[in-house]
């Protein structure tokens, strides 16, 4: 209206061009209402078909993965046996976020976690943002578990003399360490790729399977970490944990350290929001999503803490020593103390149970992709579902080609860090979220509800900011080289191809 009153006063014309870069550049327009992004699940959702167990055992199999079976060694290499402190700080945020992504995800049952629920609160511009860096979390994040299942597979085939040639056991960016002790870089992950090709397939063949998939294998996996934690405990000395701080806590950017420890072994709890995408394919979700969230982040804590007491207290941890160098640090725990059978039974547990990680990662990743294509920011093929699985296969296999590629070329650690800075950035809008919202709709219903979330919510933001900026310089501007792609992207194609603002509808 004001263009059209004022496009024949010359003298106006600044004030229009202010105005066409305001509305094009602003951050906090088209907000998508709550009961419009429910009406849409509602018309052109998914099956319905994930209980509470379910739900918490595909948390667990999301959670408990690489950043316990191959990250222990990472963090080791960072902050020594302080890594203690980096598992509780890691854990306490995710803790503080569990709380805050549980009212949410029980208010707003659909697919799209983080994405969805910035795009009800804080508008699409935001919304794009967050699901842009979700891509770093979930994608990311299969590729790095990936290529954590490889390293103890391949450790397993030179027990076994059957192992693969140093080229094909990791990436060009990765080392790996021969029997006689030299050190060479690898090609092409030939067995991470294979895995995520696997998981994709699986993916794309149906939800229950995948979830019934999942919990034999969280069991597998709960059966590891408890051997080894009766087997370590008798073993721990108080000497293994001197010095405690070799590294000090560790300064902002540095990347090393407790908090840098901390930052990276925060992989070892993401996960747990994977459970709020599944949202729109679970059965009662007011009350099974935080069931889910909160029970398999409370299971996984606990179990971390005991595992990483054991193998910190059982042989050491200081920076550069054995077992911050291990590709498989719990088999090598066990091997290391007088348990090579066991050792590499539990090597044989990581190999089956990973790819229950890849597979949560994965599904995550598609179920934002599939509803950012139902609003029209991703290509609409996204959003198709297959006639007979009820999947949306053509995200699925996009998506798991990506992470094959990622998983073949890049090492586990640095693509954790990188996942991680995608999560942490995810997290602290989903609090601000949440808190804006209490705000303008403190009379929606709320099935659950944040206790003291004037409290938790800023400790969770701050939480996150410490540990993103405890991620290290390099990692930060790989986020931020992300973070200008994906602004690119969205006001090349994906505003104007908006559903919201365009007032059209995915068929």
């Amino acid at each position: 209206l004001w263009y059209s009153s004022s496009v024949k006063k010359p003298e106006h014309f600044g004030f229009i061009k202010i105005m066409f870069i305001w509305e094009r550049f602003m951050l906090f327009d088209r907000v998508k209402p709550l009961d419009q992004i429910l009406a849409t699940a509602e018309k052109k959702g998914l099956k319905r078909q994930l209980g509470a167990f379910s739900l918490t055992m595909l948390g667990i199999g999301a959670i408990i993965g690489t950043g316990i079976f191959v990250l222990t060694a990472v963090a080791a290499n960072k902050a020594g046996p302080g890594m203690m402190y980096s598992f509780v700080i890691a854990g306490f945020v995710c803790a503080l976020t569990a709380l805050i992504y549980s009212e949410i995800a029980a208010m707003v049952p659909v697919a799209g976690s983080a994405y969805t629920y910035s795009y009800a609160v804080l508008g699409e511009t935001i919304a794009w943002a967050v699901g842009w860096a979700l891509i770093l979390e979930y994608a990311v994040a299969a590729g790095a578990v990936a290529v954590g299942w490889s390293g103890y597979i391949n450790g397993l085939l030179h027990e076994m003399n059957m192992g693969l040639p140093a080229a094909l056991m990791a990436g060009p960016a990765d080392t790996i360490t021969l029997p006689d002790g030299t050190t060479t870089h690898g090609t092409f992950n030939v067995l991470a790729f294979t895995i995520s090709l696997l998981i994709t397939w699986l993916l794309v063949l149906g939800t229950s399977k995948s979830a019934k998939f999942t919990s034999i294998l969280v069991v597998i996996k709960v059966l590891a970490l408890a051997v080894f934690i009766v087997l370590a405990w008798p073993h721990i000395q108080a000497s293994n944990f001197e010095p405690m701080l070799p590294n000090g806590w560790g300064t902002p950017l540095s990347g090393v350290g407790v908090l840098g420890a901390a930052a990276s072994i925060f992989f070892a709890y993401v996960g747990f929001d994977a459970v709020s995408t599944a949202a729109e394919e679970t059965e009662n979700p007011n009350r099974n999503i935080p069931i889910g969230l909160i029970g398999s982040l409370a299971v996984c804590t606990v179990f971390y803490l005991l595992v990483s007491y054991a193998a910190i207290g059982s042989m050491g941890a200081q920076p550069g020593g054995a077992l911050s160098q291990s590709k498989e640090p719990l088999a090598f725990v066990l091997k290391e103390i007088g348990f090579p059978g066991v050792g590499n039974a539990v090597g044989i547990a990581a190999i089956l149970a990973l790819p229950s990680v890849v597979l949560m990662m994965m599904f995550g990743q598609t179920r934002i992709l599939f509803t950012m294509a139902r609003d029209g920011l991703m290509p609409k093929a996204f959003a198709k579902v297959h006639p007979k699985y009820h999947t949306p296969h053509v995200v699925t296999i996009v998506t798991g080609i990506a992470v094959s590629l990622f998983a073949a070329m890049f090492p586990v650690g640095a693509l954790a860090d990188i996942s991680n800075s995608g999560t942490l950035f995810a997290f602290f809008v989903v609090a601000v979220g949440v808190m804006v919202l209490r705000k303008q709709q403190p009379d929606r219903p709320r099935p659950f509800r944040t206790p003291l979330l004037w409290i938790v919510g800023p400790l969770a933001m701050g939480g996150c900011a410490l540990l993103f900026v405890s991620l290290g310089w390099l990692t930060i501007k790989l986020f931020l080289i992300w973070f200008v792609i994906g602004m690119a992207v969205y006001f090349l194609y994906s505003r104007k191809h908006s559903h919201l603002a365009n007032g059209t509808s995915h068929d």
